[in-house]
């Protein structure tokens, strides 16, 4: 008996959720630029698929940060402002300062130290390619693992909407744009902390990292912003 041919169907979340990953993409790697107005039918007809995906891929989005709705005017990929980098920034410092304190507290330093100390020797490898982008990543990748090893399934869904939002943030700088060299030493520091259970030590580092990318940021837009004003 032949076996039958008839296509598997593609579930319309599968489809939402591939659209929603191609748009975040195009966003933080520049292609949608700040205040870029979204078209539901015209990335629809782009993607390929029915409006209801990129309808549900959208709304997602506007969750994570990585869109904005305005009534009456449509959907657009946000213009951040130096208040929104506070913002974001503050929001981090409050969250990844809840989960060191939770990874000392619940005797996880170990463990956090063997997942964050791999991202630091790969942080290390590609400040020494001289490839920024992959260090920015790998920054966030540490930060990803730092909240991750706190094992709260709370923290982490309020850190999963900031961390989108950073990126954002990060799109503004170009591949071009060297790290700090000191960036690559603050994490390997947060990570020996955490193994030494010297919480207020990492809780420190973390506090001095923050501050300084949010300098690096703001001194970034008022560039922008001078170069499109």
């Amino acid at each position: 008996m032949a076996k039958d041919s008839t296509p598997t169907r593609i579930p319309r979340a599968t489809f939402a959720s591939m659209v929603g990953e191609r748009i975040r993409s195009n966003i933080i790697e520049g292609v949608l630029r700040p205040g870029s107005q979204l078209n539901e039918v015209e990335l629809a007809a782009s993607f390929g698929v029915s409006r209801g995906p990129v309808r549900e891929a959208m709304q997602r989005l506007i969750q994570e940060g990585l869109l904005r709705s305005e009534p009456h005017r449509g959907v657009f990929v946000p213009v951040m402002s130096a208040e929104d980098i506070d913002d974001i920034y503050q929001a981090r410092e409050a969250l990844e300062t809840a989960a060191v304190r939770r990874i000392s507290s619940t005797s996880r330093s170990a463990a956090a130290f063997k997942a964050l100390d791999k991202i630091v020797r790969g942080m290390e490898s590609a400040e020494k390619a001289g490839d920024w982008r992959l260090v920015a990543s790998r920054d966030l990748d540490f930060h990803t693992a730092l909240v991750a090893a706190a094992q709260s399934p709370r923290l982490e869904r309020m850190f999963t909407t900031v961390i989108s939002e950073t990126r954002l943030c990060l799109s503004m700088l170009t591949a071009a744009d060297e790290a700090r060299d000191d960036l690559v030493q603050e994490h390997r520091d947060i990570a020996e902390m955490l193994r030494e259970d010297n919480t207020d030590g990492a809780v420190a580092v973390l506090t001095k990292h923050f501050d300084d990318a949010v300098v690096t940021l703001k001194r970034r837009l008022e560039v922008e912003d001078e170069q499109t004003g």
